[in-house]
């Protein structure tokens, strides 16, 4: 809710599909894991390390960083908790122009891309390996019904980011 009104009142004129991509990727775990790297958050998390896997691993420090902001909303409530999110998060660390430039979600570049050329795109998983707490997912891209590309990730959303983001390159997109 924090970042989406500072969003909003950074562009008040911008639309709503705008809005909301910024604002997922300002929250996405990737990017709460580099916040919580740039705050040194990474040196004071303790984790078990005979327990680590790679999939839980990715996530930890924007676990921490998520714990730690809502530490503060509920130690210091709403109104500190956003105008410290805003000081020494959002304007300390963030450059919103970078994150406006970096085009990351292929996904929905793809479909966009689909729509306006008047074709149908389909993800369809392939494969899963792997156990349940560390599963890979094969995802595959058919473009009118002809397979393009395919991607891997851990979750079903990366490997559709993966799948995506090779078609985009097989495209010229």
């Amino acid at each position: 809710m924090i970042v989406a009104e500072y969003l909003f009142k950074r562009f008040p004129y911008k639309d709503e599909g705008f809005l909301t991509e910024i604002r997922s990727r300002i929250v996405s775990r990737e990017s709460l894991n580099q916040l919580a790297r740039k705050i040194g958050l990474d040196k004071l998390v303790v984790y078990d390390t005979k327990r680590k896997t790679a999939l839980s691993f990715k996530y930890v420090y924007g676990d921490a960083m998520e714990a730690f902001i809502g530490a503060v909303f509920l130690d210091k409530g709403f109104k500190f908790c956003r105008t410290f999110i805003i000081k020494n998060l959002l304007d300390a660390h963030l450059d919103l122009n970078q994150i406006i430039s970096n085009d990351t979600n292929y996904k929905s570049k793809l479909i966009e891309w689909a729509q306006r050329n008047g074709k149908t795109v389909r993800f369809e998983m392939v494969d899963e390996k792997g156990s349940q707490h560390q599963k890979q997912f094969k995802i595959q891209v058919l473009l009118s019904n002809e397979i393009i590309s395919s991607g891997l990730g851990f979750s079903k959303k990366n490997a559709e980011q993966d799948a995506a983001r090779k078609a985009c390159e097989v495209l010229s997109i």
